[in-house]
């Protein structure tokens, strides 16, 4: 008779197992954001993290797996194209207005955050395989986090060779900080128009974007068998130029940075192409990403996240810190941008497009979904470039 420790294990090398668990783990925290109190609070890719580290830890799905290194080396680059795919940079400099300005001055701050925290907290022996010295990579990605969101981060973890425990040590310590942060936010926000907008402005434009609730709430009909197979076609196509041109131009380095510029690229010089399929491409491309922190989350040791996650949750806490302040020093004091704008930029910058425009929403700003989003989709073209450059920075530091 087979015990408990053999039936884990023959679960374990199952694949199709394996799968349909992470699958089922990703859409829980999809659902539980989206219908509890509880899940707004979390995020759903906190949630689906938290509850795949519990469910790894106590058995019920493996730590490693093939179905992870399959997750991230070929879903998550073709999630990249398809968030990106309503990139169009002229549209985005069009009808982004003062936010624009606010969302620059939000980048800005992570940048400054992120070079005033890492001599205070500089991880060393914060990775997952006890290498000193290679905190500025985990530093990097978060600061690409907070300036765009995790698909930045995901592309920094990747070019600069973060072992995966690292990863997921440093996602679930960044998003307890950034849940913290949103709290805060969505506290300070007041409802209703921004200060500096009049009802007359922003009744003009209400019928423009309430029907932008979410990333694309009001395209659901535009997903067909047709987008369906356009959007995997053309993600499938960048993903394919952008590893062949990576390899002859930056060889042995990540190609995300390179999928994420041609993705920009294109979008701007075939912007009808892309929009036909934005909708269908964030979806796909919001479940991939969901697959990938349920993986994040599977892939980490409670033991390894207590031991590793202190110091990375304390930078995380301090380079937020400072983005807040300098945020709101530059932007409101010196520029003399609007508050609900600068709290609404920034959490374009430390979340991404989703949550910015969750926000526009729920504090009853219809104006600015539509600019939120497209904000939050800026922060995606430019997160991955940045931090790569405060990476060069970074390690130098470390090394003199």
């Amino acid at each position: 008779m087979m015990n408990v420790v053999d039936v884990q294990s023959g679960l374990h090398a199952n694949n199709q197992y394996v799968l349909t668990a992470i699958l089922g783990i990703s859409c829980f925290g999809i659902e539980l954001e989206k219908r509890t109190k509880i899940g707004k609070a979390l995020s759903a890719p906190l949630a689906s993290m938290a509850v795949a580290l519990v469910v790894a830890n106590v058995g019920m799905i493996p730590y490693t797996s093939s179905i992870y290194g399959f997750v991230n080396m070929y879903l998550v680059p073709l999630a990249v194209p398809m968030l990106l795919f309503d990139s169009d940079l002229r549209r985005v400099v069009k009808d982004t207005g003062s936010l624009l300005r606010c969302f620059f001055v939000g980048a800005f701050a992570t940048v400054v955050g992120t070079f005033g925290a890492y001599p205070l907290v500089p991880m060393k022996g914060a990775t997952g395989s006890g290498a000193v010295g290679e905190g500025w990579k985990i530093a990097s990605a978060l600061a690409a986090r907070h300036i765009g969101g995790a698909v930045n981060f995901v592309a920094v973890a990747e070019t600069l060779n973060i072992d995966a425990v690292s990863v997921s040590s440093a996602i679930a310590a960044d998003n307890i900080v950034v849940s913290l942060y949103f709290t805060l936010l969505f506290y300070l926000a007041k409802e209703g128009l921004p200060e500096v907008v009049s009802q007359e402005d922003d009744a003009k434009n209400n019928e423009k974007y309430i029907s932008e609730e979410s990333f694309g709430s009001g395209l659901q009909s535009s997903i067909s068998l047709s987008s369906i197979g356009q959007t995997f076609s053309i993600a499938s196509l960048i993903c394919f130029l952008g590893a062949e041109l990576t390899k002859k131009i930056f060889p042995g380095v990540s190609s995300l940075p390179l999928i994420s510029a041609l993705t920009v690229f294109a979008a701007t010089l075939f912007p009808n192409v892309f929009e036909r399929n934005r909708t269908t491409g964030t979806a796909i491309g919001i479940l991939f990403m969901q697959m990938f922190l349920t993986c994040s989350g599977a892939a980490g040791s409670i033991a390894l996240v207590v031991k590793n996650a202190p110091s990375v949750f304390l930078f995380s806490l301090l380079q937020v810190g400072f983005h807040f302040v300098i945020l709101m020093v530059v932007g409101r004091l010196i520029f003399g941008e609007d508050r609900n704008e600068l709290l609404l930029a920034s959490n374009a910058n430390v979340g991404g497009p989703t949550t910015a425009a969750a926000m526009a929403q729920a504090k009853n700003w219809p104006r600015l979904v539509m600019p939120a989003l497209l904000i939050g989709i800026l922060g995606y073209s430019t997160g991955t470039a940045i931090a790569l450059g405060i990476a060069q920075i970074l390690r130098r530091y470390h090394l003199v």
